[in-house]
């Protein structure tokens, strides 16, 4: 019988035996990883081991006792033959029943003690969660200055003019410089010739009329009392003493602009960024933000005293792309300064598919001073989907202007940074911009200039292609001035950073990478940008064309030929598993530009091209969810009430893709909802659903854990 041979026989006879002489490799003393996990352990296993799921069960528990407590009660003191106590439903709070004194029951009582608060660039949507529609209040304060904001930079008017050396403006053909009117030339000649082609009559001499027509048509003066729309300002005591330290909301806009005391506004949002500019202490800034807010909910919700606060919850909506300074700022001040019982937060285009009632749509919000686009799917905002781009309806505003002093204008003197030229021209692009083409005509038109001190002057003037060029800025950003929306950027407030590596860690999206891949200039193979171009990109060079525009329609082509089948297999849900042919996809979205100077890029780009991106990288070559996106897009914002917007879209879109021209539609909110108003209902609703409770925090948790609850609270990945 043959005995069993070792190992160590079989490995010599094989030749795989060890020869050497187990020496060490270096003298250096050698130390043995440390266990990283004890895998026989239960920590953080379990919920009842995570502070904010425990609270939730004690909370439930508690409330499960005090309802059978309540209900034995009652049987007790019940007499026989009444109808036993109602089941109550435990998904609901404390505080959902009847409302002593309102009348309501349920939601809407339970809505009545919700706070719903959207703040923007321009304005603050806020108001109860039981309210049909929210009040609409400027995001703007005023405060005790030397000198307002129009007497700043020596009265340097805005848009802004170029002089002579002797100090004299030039012609309107030259103020605004070469490359906008060449922009400006250009752009009325295309639309003249896709006018024609489209069978729409042209005059040949339409401009040389208008212009004429500005040019000899002065002013006509009406008296005060003859004025029946004239403004009630907002009345200043003389006596510095008196007047008060600060003024919010409407009233600061209808401050007098040379009032005594001088009052200077300040806007804490800017572009959808805390606004460094205008501030010299981050604390400053904060407290502009709480100010605004807290005089909000006193005058619009009738909450005059702060410790009634504590029983009343607040949805707060945040940017699809946000900063975790932000959120964490607004988390502390919320608890903290205002002393609610508990905070929840929700994103802009996640609470527009609440407010419309769509499960999956691709959102684009056209803001006052940013444009978002984001695609959602089943409650869930996609990241990689994600843009953000700086600019929005008040830049359509100044280039429109631009255009109307192009013209010659017969009111030269208007200037933006004062408060009622501002107000002036928000309502005349309100009321004549357009892009229907067939309203583009030399019109006649009016509007009635009303400053304070001054009698009320009538101007008639005529308009032509102004109306419609101003808004195809939205598909032609290099028309917008973008050369002051970084100033100053990361002066107060820098990056939120990781606590291990010391890496930015804010929300990125591969959307938003492509974005600013068109725009930043081509980086050297060291990965660094020249120092005199970075300098540079704060300057007009980002208002350069961008370079790889059609990178959105390449991939879309990419995506077909990768196709097997027409309706496409989709794709696995988790983003780390490779997904076939999207390697080119991939190399193309990675970020161009170190994290560090991701700040000193602007992203901005084509409305289409940028709707387009982030249905590429929300849908992963998956063609069945890309045609979902193109047939769900939804515009909302101020932006979205420009006539015409819609049609013009779709034919932009459909003309970029024009195979699945058949799947592009733009939706409207439905049951007439204002589209301003679609992320305010959202948020609302949201507040009301029984099954958001694990969304809520308290103050306690907050008091514990810090900014560090927001990751188990918060409905996506922090």
């Amino acid at each position: 019988m043959v005995g069993k041979r070792s190992g160590k026989a079989l490995l010599r006879e094989e030749g795989l035996e060890r020869t050497d002489n187990n020496m060490d490799l270096t003298t250096w003393p050698q130390v043995n990883m440390i266990n990283q996990k004890n895998y026989y352990t239960e920590y953080l296993k379990r919920d009842d081991q995570i502070l904010p799921l425990r609270l939730q069960q004690e909370e439930r528990r508690n409330r499960m006792t005090t309802n059978a407590k309540d209900r034995d009660r009652a049987l007790a003191q019940s007499r026989p033959g009444e109808a036993p106590m109602p089941e109550i439903d435990m998904d609901l709070d404390d505080d959902v029943g009847m409302d002593e004194g309102t009348g309501l029951t349920g939601q809407d009582a339970f809505g009545s003690k919700i706070i719903v608060l959207h703040p923007g660039s321009q304005n603050l949507r806020i108001g109860l969660a039981s309210d049909a529609l929210p009040r609409t209040v400027p995001m703007v304060i005023a405060r005790k200055w030397d000198t307002n904001e129009s007497e700043e930079d020596c009265g340097e008017p805005r848009p802004k003019r170029m002089k002579y050396d002797d100090d004299l403006t030039m012609g309107p053909e030259k103020m605004f410089g070469e490359e906008f009117a060449s922009q400006y030339t250009t752009m009325c000649s295309e639309l003249k010739v896709h006018m024609r082609a489209h069978k729409r009559r042209v005059l040949p001499n339409s401009k040389e009329l208008i212009v004429n027509y500005n040019k000899r048509t002065p002013p006509e003066t009406i008296s005060e009392h003859n004025d029946p729309h004239r403004i009630d300002w907002t009345e200043i005591p003389s006596d510095r003493l008196r007047a008060p330290a600060f003024i919010t909301g409407k009233d600061a806009l209808r401050i007098p602009d040379f009032s005594t005391p001088r009052y200077k506004l300040f806007w804490p949002l800017r572009h959808g960024w805390y606004n460094e500019h205008d501030y010299d202490q981050k604390r400053a800034l904060y407290d502009d933000i709480a100010v605004i807010i807290e005089e909000a909910i006193k005058s619009q919700l009738n909450l005059s005293r702060r410790k009634d606060w504590s029983q009343y919850g607040c949805v707060f909506v945040v940017p699809d792309l946000y900063e975790k300074r932000y959120v964490t700022q607004i988390l502390d001040m919320l608890l903290r300064d205002f002393g609610f019982g508990r905070v929840c937060f929700i994103q802009e285009s996640l609470a527009a598919t609440f407010g419309a009632g769509y499960t999956s749509a691709c959102v684009v919000d056209l803001g006052a001073q940013k444009t978002s686009v984001c695609c959602v799917e089943e409650g869930m905002c996609l990241e990689n989907s994600r843009i953000n781009l700086k600019y929005g309806g008040t830049d359509v505003t100044e280039t429109f202007i631009k255009m109307m002093l192009f013209d010659h204008f017969p009111y030269s003197e208007i200037n933006l940074n004062r408060r009622y030229d501002f107000l002036l021209a928000e309502e005349i692009k309100i009321k004549f911009c357009t892009l229907n083409e067939g309203d583009i005509s030399p019109q006649p038109a009016d509007f009635h200039l009303r400053a304070s001190g001054q009698a009320t002057r009538k101007y008639m003037f005529k308009t032509y292609d102004e109306i419609l060029l101003a808004p195809q800025g939205y598909f032609r950003p290099s028309i917008f001035d973008n050369s002051l929306k970084l100033r100053d950027r990361r002066k107060l407030i820098d990056r939120s950073r990781d606590l291990y590596d010391d890496s930015p860690n804010d929300p990125v999206s591969a959307a938003q990478s492509a974005i600013i891949g068109m725009t930043a200039p081509p980086t050297p193979a060291s990965g660094q940008i020249p120092k005199d171009q970075a300098d540079g990109m704060n300057g007009a060079a980002v208002s350069t064309p961008l370079r790889q525009v059609p990178n959105a329609l390449r991939k879309f082509s990419e995506q077909e030929q990768n196709s097997i089948s027409v309706v496409g297999s989709p794709a696995p849900e988790d983003e780390d598993t490779p997904v076939p042919g999207a390697d080119v996809e991939a190399n193309d979205t990675k970020n161009e530009l170190d994290p560090s100077l991701r700040d000193d890029v602007l992203p901005v780009a084509p409305l289409d091209v940028a709707i387009l991106t982030s249905i590429v990288n929300g849908a992963r070559n998956d063609d069945r969810k890309t045609r979902e996106f193109l047939g769900g897009i939804m515009v909302i914002g101020g932006g979205a009430q420009i006539p015409g917007l819609y049609s013009y879209l779709e034919e932009r879109l459909r003309e970029s893709k024009p195979n699945l021209a058949k799947d592009i539609m733009i939706g409207t909110p439905p049951r007439e909802l204002d589209p301003q108003g679609v992320v305010w209902k959202g948020g609302s609703v949201f507040g009301k659903l029984r099954g958001t409770n694990d969304s809520w925090i308290s103050r306690i948790e907050h008091d514990r854990l810090g900014a560090r609850v927001l990751a188990y609270k918060l409905m996506w990945a922090w």
